[in-house]
């Protein structure tokens, strides 16, 4: 089955959960509401007798043996467990961590499938710790000289730059694979850039192209996705470096676009996406999202966070 189609199936299955569970809200509301027309119904015809006489007469003894059990419908209401979605039934998972937040979905399809139907309040796109953050124009850091708590030098390092600790290994599996499937060497050029460091890039391309040059090409501090230490810009190195200007044109740029999303990393801002990302293509500009949401967004064809996730487009700071 497609992707397309797994997810108009999980779609339905919700729907169809949902009505089953009105419907049957409603048939108990109609039972009850049946036995009290049909009490009101005797009363009337008895409208002559005593109060007394009126009074309903009382149940038959019926022995314990012989009772059918009645089961209860329980109209769930907003914040009952019983209607929250299954994957934000527990609320501790966040503070577990992406990959239990992952499992309660189901995997990486059935959390993005919910989020664009809009039932996964608990899986926060915000939060700069987590793999999936969106960061964009109207998407600010929280808070905006936001640090991760650890960033290393990858051991290919040949130029210069860190990344955030946990996604060193995919980064370098990446490299790795590009040299060993022919595509050449692949360097990081720059990686994790604190909002300081963002302060003086920024200011540097303003200098060189004006403001809204610069915001074509470079993130204003504080809504810079390297911040989080999730990027990276990098260059093609075969017998000497070349510029991150020159990468799409390379076999590895090439490479790159094919195949980053097996280690768990995307181009982020792919061609003609600059209506939605705010920013010119750049080949060179990889983000890590995590193996399992890389695929999902690979598979089904997505181009950029704002479309895979429902969001709106950022062309232009709000």
């Amino acid at each position: 089955m497609s992707y397309a189609r797994r997810v108009a199936a999980r779609r339905r299955a919700v729907h169809v959960r949902r009505a089953r569970r009105l419907a049957l809200v409603a048939l108990a509301a109609g039972a009850l509401l049946a036995g009290e027309v049909a009490m009101l119904s005797q009363l009337v015809e008895r409208g002559g007798a005593s109060a007394a006489e009126r009074l309903p007469e009382p149940a038959p003894t019926v022995a314990a043996d012989q009772i059918i059990p009645v089961p209860v419908i329980v109209q769930a209401t907003a914040g009952d467990p019983a209607d929250a979605p299954k994957g934000c039934a527990d609320g501790a998972l966040q503070a577990k961590g992406p990959q239990a937040l992952l499992d309660a979905f189901g995997g990486a399809a059935g959390m993005q499938a919910a989020i664009l139907d809009g039932d996964a309040p608990c899986v926060p796109l915000d939060d700069p710790s987590l793999p999936w953050v969106v960061v964009n124009k109207t998407r600010p850091l929280q808070p905006n000289d936001y640090a991760p708590a650890d960033v290393r030098v990858p051991p290919s390092h040949m130029v210069e730059g860190e990344l955030r600790a946990d996604v060193i290994d995919s980064y370098e599996q990446l490299v790795a694979a590009a040299a060993g499937e022919g595509a050449g060497a692949i360097s990081l050029f720059s990686g994790y850039r604190s909002y300081g460091v963002q302060v003086e890039t920024y200011g540097s391309q303003v200098g060189a192209r004006g403001q809204q040059g610069a915001d074509a090409l470079s993130a204003r501090p504080g809504f810079s996705e390297h911040q989080t230490g999730l990027a990276v810009d990098v260059v093609a190195c075969d017998g000497g470096c070349s510029t991150i200007y020159e990468f799409g044109g390379t076999r590895q740029g090439t490479w790159v676009a094919e195949n980053s999303w097996r280690f768990g990393w995307i181009v982020r801002y792919g061609p003609d996406q600059t209506p939605t990302t705010g920013y010119e293509p750049e080949p060179w500009h990889l983000r890590y999202i995590g193996p399992e949401l890389a695929a999902v967004y690979h598979e089904g064809g997505y181009a950029t966070l704002e479309e895979f996730f429902g969001l709106p487009a950022a062309p232009d700071y709000g």
